[in-house]
């Protein structure tokens, strides 16, 4: 595989540019997908933004970390299982019901649905966007399960770095079986090398 080094800076502004010009008049969603705590899918989320309102391009961060079921659901088999990990922990249905399918239809986006730290709803109102614009959706595990992205980007790890860089050692076993039953390198639309955050590499195709 070829990557071209990148610096953060020149990655948002390519990004921005690619979602730009797909988004055109409709309203789109883009995924950053990353492993929980080893990739900057926040911090990538979060630095499209500006790039994208100076395009004219109303922007909305949602991370799916917000979107976590209630702890009676994800805990059911242990605090540090990797495979509830890998199937329990995400609301898919509540991520596509309240995010990804109103941005083909009214265009009023739930931003967040449940604090998993207080275990409660948020309570959060919707939001309207507006035809063209784009809601960025950051976290871990989002390819390869039906989600309606327009584009994905996937920040990938080496298998050393994977294990050296994840802070929750427990969790490794997910993130190797996601990468071997659902390969989001393969399904991304760009794919981001992150071995070293401070020099991202870019896939090329």
């Amino acid at each position: 595989m070829r990557y071209r080094p990148i610096s953060p800076a020149v990655l948002a502004e390519e990004l921005a540019e690619r979602i730009d010009a797909l988004a055109g008049r409709r309203r789109i969603a883009v995924a950053v997908d990353g492993a929980s705590g080893a990739t900057e899918t926040t911090e990538l989320a979060d630095a499209l933004v500006d790039p994208l309102r100076l395009r004219g391009r109303a922007t909305l961060r949602v991370s799916a970390r917000d979107f976590l079921r209630p702890a009676s659901l994800r805990f059911e088999h242990g605090r540090t299982n990797p495979d509830a990990r890998y199937t329990d922990w995400l609301d898919l249905g509540a991520l596509r019901r309240e995010v990804l399918d109103p941005l083909k239809g009214s265009g009023e986006v739930l931003p967040s649905l449940w604090d998993a730290e207080r275990d409660r709803a948020t309570r959060a109102e919707r939001v309207p966007v507006p035809e063209g614009g784009v809601v960025l959706v950051d976290g871990e595990l989002l390819l390869g399960a039906g989600l309606a992205f327009d584009l994905a980007v996937h920040l990938w790890l080496s298998p050393a770095a994977l294990r050296r860089r994840v802070p929750e050692a427990w969790a490794v076993p997910a993130y190797e079986r996601y990468e071997t039953e659902v390969g989001p390198g393969a399904l991304a639309d760009v794919v981001v090398r992150v071995d070293d955050p401070r020099h991202p590499a870019l896939h090329l195709p």
